[in-house]
């Protein structure tokens, strides 16, 4: 009788592993099925998200005005909205506010840019999800200013970050004189990985255009 008791331990060994080999099939077909419904319910977030972008807006220019203000001799101009527009749940800002020195990479260094005696102010970009308000970067803005037709401001900004605007595309413009102006901005798509939600969306260049006024001090 020994050699039999000593086997019963042997004998039930199989049938626990194939008890704890079907609770994990069972809890793996569970976990899947989880997965499943959730990234079915992500992929309607995202197609839902791409139709329902095409009839946003695409341009609610509030036509603002930007003044300047003499504090301590110097050229300061309060931070101004100058138009707010959505673009397929993209919340596109442009803003103004007193010229800035800020530093850009420069190969394997950094460079610094400073206001010129003529900067009129410094001119701020602003994209980010239009539900959530969180910044989205990696993306291109190309700022073109225009006034009677004729282009007195072409240029990059840079991706910025700073301590008190917080993540922005930014750069110092000059104007000639007061006057009002036409401002476009060429949004291109973000070059990075993307969740699903954003899967459909900002897949090609983008203008926006709007009109302000300058009046410095």
């Amino acid at each position: 009788m020994k050699p039999l008791r000593r086997s019963l331990p042997l004998l039930a060994l199989p049938l626990v592993l194939a008890g704890c080999v079907n609770a994990d099939k069972t809890n793996l077909a569970a976990t899947t099925s989880s997965v499943s419904s959730s990234m079915s319910s992500i992929s309607s977030s995202s197609s839902s998200m791409g139709s329902s972008a095409m009839v946003m807006p695409t341009h609610d220019s509030n036509d603002g005005s930007v003044t300047s203000m003499k504090v301590g001799g110097l050229q300061a101009v309060p931070t101004t909205v100058l138009a707010s527009t959505t673009w397929q749940g993209m919340r596109i800002t442009a803003e103004a506010r007193s010229a800035v020195s800020f530093i850009v990479p420069d190969g394997t260094s950094m460079q610094e840019v400073k206001p010129g005696p003529h900067t009129s102010f410094h001119l701020m970009v602003m994209l980010s999800d239009a539900q959530t308000g969180m910044p989205i970067p990696y993306a291109g803005v190309w700022a073109t200013i225009t006034r009677n037709g004729h282009i007195v401001y072409d240029d990059r900004q840079w991706a910025m970050i700073s301590r008190y605007m917080g993540p922005h595309y930014g750069n110092n413009v000059s104007l000639p004189s007061p006057g009002t102006y036409d401002l476009t901005l060429l949004i291109s798509p973000p070059e990075v990985a993307r969740h699903l939600e954003y899967a459909n969306v900002w897949l090609h260049p983008h203008r926006v255009s709007f009109t302000f006024r300058w009046h410095p001090a």
